[in-house]
């Protein structure tokens, strides 16, 4: 994440990708802070469900099985057409693999956890964002 904010001058893009851009990262911390927020005290950074925690699956978590990733893979996508830079693109396109990866394993981590429960829900939310999966 933190590559992100690589140093030096942003590159000249049409003023309309700019805020498209800004409007993206408002967006994308949005999503990522209301995810936060319906989470709680369960939130963590470890793919492993806290013990006690609940299969959340209502608010921001009825579009998106993991909408904290979502909000941050756009907030990067709208800072790096913000800033226009490649080193910026170079560090979303990490960002999104880590985040992928991270997905995978704390999908299985639910899906062990809560059973039946989480293959319904995982059949009709999408993992990010866009049509409900097959």
């Amino acid at each position: 994440m933190a590559a992100l904010l690589w140093p030096g001058r942003s590159g000249r893009l049409p003023r309309v990708v700019r805020g498209c851009g800004a409007a993206a990262v408002l967006a994308g911390a949005a999503l990522a802070g209301a995810a936060a927020a319906r989470l709680g005290r369960e939130l963590t950074p470890v793919v492993d469900p806290l013990p006690g925690a609940r299969l959340q699956t209502g608010g921001v978590f009825a579009i998106s099985r993991h909408p904290v990733y979502t909000g941050l893979l756009i907030a990067s996508a709208g800072w790096t057409a913000w800033r226009g830079r490649r080193e910026p693109l170079v560090a979303a396109m990490v960002l999104s693999a880590v985040l992928h990866v991270k997905a995978v394993l704390e999908e299985r981590r639910l899906t062990a956890r809560f059973g039946a429960e989480y293959r319904a829900y995982a059949a009709r939310t999408p993992r990010l964002l866009g049509r409900r999966p097959r």
